[in-house]
């Protein structure tokens, strides 16, 4: 939501106030504030992922496995769990920022919304397309792995979102 206040202005001499409307601060630098914004949401989901799922829903999630089975059956690599947790790791923080800004531009909803929906679609293309090609069943029967998926994906491009939105409002000072 925007903010609109006064700003005075002065024309020929005499002041006068005109609106203003407070958007996003055009930084010449656009792209690194939403790979900034990827990288902590990326690095709260290895920390929900890690801790807080196996705490709540009983599971850990490890993306990982799922990059191992999907490089070995379409590319026919075998990947290591370390380059397999990197790729994922680049994935998130990359990929995962661009889909967010992709569904902010392409919906118009704000910061919040726009992370919310794309976690939704993230998770959906994880659980219900990914997962099945990898001959585990739709949604993985939507248990306790498929529940803590939810909230590791919208969870993460919520943070992705609300982090870009705070960094897309700073001085473009930020890094001169």
């Amino acid at each position: 939501m925007s903010r609109c206040h006064l700003d005075p202005v002065t024309v020929n001499d005499a002041h006068i106030r005109k609106p203003h409307v407070d958007t996003p601060n055009q930084s010449p630098l656009p792209a690194l504030a939403l790979a900034l914004a990827g990288l902590v949401g990326e690095l709260t989901f290895e920390a929900y992922a890690w801790l807080a799922s196996p705490v709540l829903f009983g599971v850990k999630l490890e993306p990982a496995n799922l990059v191992i089975g999907l490089s070995k059956k379409l590319l026919g690599l075998d990947l290591t769990y370390g380059a397999a947790f990197a790729v994922h790791f680049l994935i998130g923080a990359l990929g995962f920022a661009a889909v967010v800004y992709l569904t902010k531009r392409m919906t118009q909803l704000g910061y919040f919304g726009a992370g919310a929906l794309a976690g939704v679609i993230l998770w959906f293309v994880a659980q219900g397309i990914l997962a099945p090609l990898m001959g585990r069943s739709f949604m993985m029967g939507f248990g306790t792995y498929t529940q803590s998926s939810f909230v590791g994906h919208v969870g993460m491009t919520i943070v992705i979102a609300m982090v870009w939105q705070k960094l897309a409002r700073r001085p473009a000072t930020l890094f001169t």
